[in-house]
């Protein structure tokens, strides 16, 4: 495969992330994220705008060093990262669904808006990075570790990742004294199954702030969902913590499946 690195032999309508930076003007939004489109998105700019104004003023405040960037396709080949500013097959086969690149004191991030095939795909691809900086700046909520301990006592099934689910797996047994109760058995995994499972409440709030979510939509072939009453405990605590924005609304309901 012949290198991308040099400007020179880039594909048609392909550019280096650093060109993107230079030539997208970044937009501020109310609530203080940065963003920029790029290129032939999908996504028109009033749902962009809805989309990032979503992230609860609270929470954008530990983000004042990111910039996220909406584009086509980002494909990262020998520590380069190029941007197509177009759908393309060929490109599509290497494109990724996000790339983050460090400036100075700053980060940018990629997100492949092609990749995905509908709004709410690309709007949970945004909404976990959003999830996981946040939770890298400020950590996890007490009060949020609390709960999903409890939860885990209680031997409440299911997780809302592969990454929670497995971390969660690896920090706890069964204790020797009584076979009902579990223990922390891996210190760091149970930190990284914390972190994790606050990145992606955080996520799914958002994703339920900015579109009407069936949470059945969110399943995984490899790991079981979070039981819904679990699952809604959660996301009213991070209501508790970061309160919707002006025109944005929070509600859970429950229906019968069919």
């Amino acid at each position: 495969m012949a290198s991308m690195s040099s400007p020179s032999t880039l594909p048609s309508g392909t550019k280096t992330a650093a060109e993107i930076i230079r030539s997208v003007a970044v937009t501020q939004a109310v609530n203080g994220i940065c963003y920029a489109a790029a290129g032939e998105t999908a996504i028109n700019s009033s749902d962009l705008e809805r989309m990032v104004g979503t992230v609860p003023a609270t929470m954008a405040a530990a983000l004042a060093r990111k910039a996220y960037y909406f584009v086509p396709l980002t494909v990262s080949e020998n520590d380069e990262t190029i941007i197509s500013e177009r759908y393309d097959v060929a490109l599509s086969d290497r494109a990724i669904c996000h790339r983050n690149l460090t400036l100075g004191d700053s980060e940018c991030v990629f997100i492949s808006t092609r990749l995905m095939d509908d709004k709410f795909s690309v709007a949970f691809e945004f909404f976990i990075n959003i999830g996981h900086a946040f939770v890298d700046q400020a950590g996890v909520s007490a009060a949020f570790s609390s709960l999903a301990m409890r939860q885990v006592e209680a031997g409440v099934k299911g997780e809302t990742s592969l990454d929670a689910h497995d971390f969660r797996r690896q920090a706890f047994v069964k204790s020797t004294e009584n076979g009902a109760n579990l223990r922390v058995a891996d210190e760091k995994a149970n930190t990284n199954y914390l972190d994790a499972a606050f990145a992606d409440s955080l996520a799914i709030y958002m994703l339920s702030l900015y579109l009407d979510v069936d949470y059945w939509d969110l399943r995984e072939r490899e790991y079981p969902l979070l039981a819904p009453n679990a699952l809604a405990e959660r996301l009213r605590l991070v209501q508790e913590l970061f309160p919707p924005n002006p025109g944005y609304e929070f509600a859970i309901y429950y229906r019968r499946r069919t």
